[in-house]
C-alpha cells in the first residue's frame, strides 16, 4: 500500500478543487484467483474479471505491441456471453487510451477474429471469452499480428509488462480510433469453402442431414450457413447467440443428450456441437450416440491426408487414434506439449498438412494455425462422403481406445522426484519429459500422461487403454506412486 493520504474537501464559494493523489505506479494488479495462461487469463465475472480489469489488460496489451515494434491496429471480438458487450466497450476504451485503433468485429468466433487479424494486418486481436467455461465466467485470449495466440517467451514478456509498467496513454489528439468490420464471418466462411481437400460437388449431391447445437454462443454466426453452403440439410438448435448456455458449455460426450435425440429425431447423419467460442467441435454418430471429441481430429486428419501427404502434429494428451490414422498414411506424426500454441510451433516446423488437439481442435495450416471447429466439421463431412457409410460404422474400421482423467493435488517442488520414481515403477516402452511426464506401451497401445495444469493449483492424470480397466488400473498404479513421493 502506498502512504495514506487524506483531502479537506470544504471550499468556499467561487473556489474550483483540485485534489492532488501522491505518486504512485499505474501498473495493473492482478488478483490472485484470476486465471493466467499463455492463451490470456480468465475468471468470474464481477467477482474477478471487471470492466477496470479488462480496460487494464487491453491498454496494457496495445502498449506493450507497441513496445514490441508491432505497430498497426488491434482486432477486437468477442464471444456471445451477456458480459461481452459490456467488457468489449472496456476493453475498447483501454486501447484507445493508448492510442490504438481498434478493428470491433462484434460477436464472432475465435478462429474468425484470427483470420481477421491477419486480413487487416493488425498488430494483433483481443478475443473476449471464456472458452468452455460456465456463463459466470469470461476472458481474455491475445493474439500476434501472425493471427496465433502469444507464444510462451511473448506471453511471458506480456505478463511482465502487464504487472511492471504503466502504460503511456495518449493525449487528447492521439487517442485510438474505432471502425467496424462485418465481413470476417463472410470471409472465414469463404475461405473454408475454398480448401483443397473439400468436393464441394460430391457434398452438395450428398446432400447430409446435420443436427447442430451452438450452445446460444457464437458458432450461430457462422456454423448454420457454412453447413447449408455445403449442400447439408440442417437441424440446429441453439444458435441464438444471447449467451444464456442451456447446458455445460464444454461439448463434452455428457452434454450432448439433446443433440443425441436431435440426431436421431431429425435421421441426421451427423450430430455437430460446438463450444461458445466456436474453436472446439464435438461428434454424435447417426445413433445419437456422443463419440466425444478425440474423434474429430483424427477423422478430420484422414480427410486431409487422403489427398494431401504430410505430416501430423498433435499433443501429448490426445488419443492415440490419431497416430493409428497418420500410420495409415504412412504420414510422419509428431507430439508437442499441451497447449494451442505449442501445437501450432511443431506443425510449423515440421510444416504439417493438419494437427491439433484432442480436445475437438482441429488447426488446418491451409487456412491458418489456430484451432477452427467450421473448419473441422467440413472436413467431417468430407469424411462422411469418402467414407460412404454411417459414421459409426466409419469411426468402428478405427482402433477404439478408451481415456480416463482425474486430477489430485501435489506439491510443484515434489515433480521431478514424482517423474523419476513413476519411470522406474512402470517401466515403459517410451518417455517423454517435454510437458510432465508421458509413459507409453506400444504393444499394450496404452500410455499416462502427468503434467501440472496450467491453470489449477493440480496435478493432472490422463491415461488411455484399448479398455476401460486398463486406463483406470494405470491412474491407481500413478496415484499410488504419488502417495509414496508426496
Amino acid at each position: 500500500m502506498g502512504a495514506a493520504w487524506c483531502v479537506d474537501l470544504r471550499l468556499t464559494a467561487g473556489e474550483d478543487l483540485f485534489i492532488f493523489f501522491p505518486n504512485h505506479s499505474m501498473a495493473l494488479h492482478l488478483p490472485s484467483d484470476l486465471i493466467v495462461s499463455v492463451s490470456g487469463l480468465r475468471g468470474r465475472v464481477g467477482e474477478v474479471l471487471t470492466p477496470e480489469l479488462v480496460a487494464g489488460v487491453a491498454s496494457a496489451f496495445g502498449a506493450f505491441l507497441e513496445s514490441e515494434g508491432v505497430e498497426g491496429s488491434v482486432v477486437l471480438g468477442r464471444d456471445s456471453r451477456t458480459s461481452g458487450a459490456l467488457f468489449a466497450r472496456a476493453a475498447t476504451a483501454g486501447l484507445q487510451s493508448v492510442g490504438t485503433d481498434v478493428i470491433d468485429l462484434g460477436v464472432v468466433p475465435t478462429p474468425t477474429l484470427m483470420l481477421a487479424v491477419r486480413h487487416h494486418g493488425a498488430a494483433g486481436g483481443l478475443q473476449l471469452t471464456a472458452s468452455h467455461n460456465p456463463a459466470v465466467w469470461n476472458g481474455i485470449k491475445l493474439a500476434s499480428a501472425e493471427g496465433m495466440f502469444l507464444d510462451g517467451d511473448a506471453s511471458a514478456r506480456f505478463r511482465r509488462y502487464l504487472t511492471d509498467v504503466e502504460p503511456p496513454r495518449a493525449s487528447w489528439d492521439g487517442l485510438g480510433r474505432v471502425s467496424q468490420d462485418t465481413e470476417a464471418v463472410a470471409r472465414h466462411q469463404e475461405a473454408i469453402l475454398k480448401l483443397p481437400y473439400l468436393d464441394r460437388p460430391a457434398l452438395e449431391e450428398r446432400g447430409l442431414v446435420v443436427a447442430l447445437d451452438c450452445v446460444r454462443g457464437a458458432g450461430g454466426v457462422i456454423m448454420p450457413a457454412l453447413l447449408e453452403a455445403l449442400g447439408c440439410e440442417v437441424h440446429a438448435i441453439h444458435t441464438e447467440t444471447d449467451g444464456w448456455f442451456p447446458r455445460d458449455p464444454e461439448p463434452t460426450a455428457d452434454a450432448l443428450a439433446e443433440l443425441g435425440d436431435l440426431v436421431r429425431a431429425s435421421g441426421a447423419d451427423v450430430g455437430l456441437a460446438v463450444d461458445p467460442d466456436v474453436d472446439r467441435l464435438s461428434l454424435v454418430d447417426e445413433t445419437g450416440t456422443a463419440l466425444g471429441e478425440d474423434l474429430t481430429l483424427a477423422l478430420a486428419s484422414a480427410a486431409v491426408l487422403a489427398r494431401t501427404p504430410g505430416a501430423v502434429v498433435t499433443n501429448l494428451s490426445t488419443s492415440r487414434v490419431v497416430e493409428d490414422v497418420a500410420s495409415r498414411f504412412d504420414a510422419p506424426f509428431h507430439r508437442a506439449p499441451v497447449g494451442e500454441i505449442n501445437v501450432a510451433r511443431r506443425m510449423q516446423a515440421e510444416d504439417a498438412v493438419v494437427g491439433g488437439e484432442g480436445n475437438g481442435g482441429v488447426i488446418l495450416p491451409a487456412l491458418h494455425h489456430t484451432r477452427d471447429a467450421p473448419a473441422g466439421a467440413a472436413l467431417i463431412l468430407q469424411y462422411l462422403v469418402d467414407a460412404d457409410m454411417p459414421l459409426s460404422r466409419a469411426v468402428a474400421r478405427w482402433p477404439s481406445y478408451r481415456i480416463v482423467k482425474t486430477k489430485r493435488s501435489f506439491p510443484r517442488e515434489a515433480l521431478a522426484d514424482a517423474y523419476t520414481a513413476l519411470s522406474e515403477d512402470l517401466a515403459a516402452d517410451r518417455e517423454d519429459r517435454t510437458d510432465g511426464l508421458r509413459l507409453a506401451w506400444d504393444g499394450r497401445h496404452s500410455w499416462l500422461h502427468v503434467r501440472p495444469s496450467g491453470t489449477e493449483p493440480v496435478v493432472r492424470l490422463i491415461a488411455e487403454a484399448p479398455l476401460e480397466e486398463e486406463a483406470r488400473s494405470l491412474l491407481l498404479r500413478a496415484d499410488a506412486v504419488l502417495d509414496g513421493v508426496a
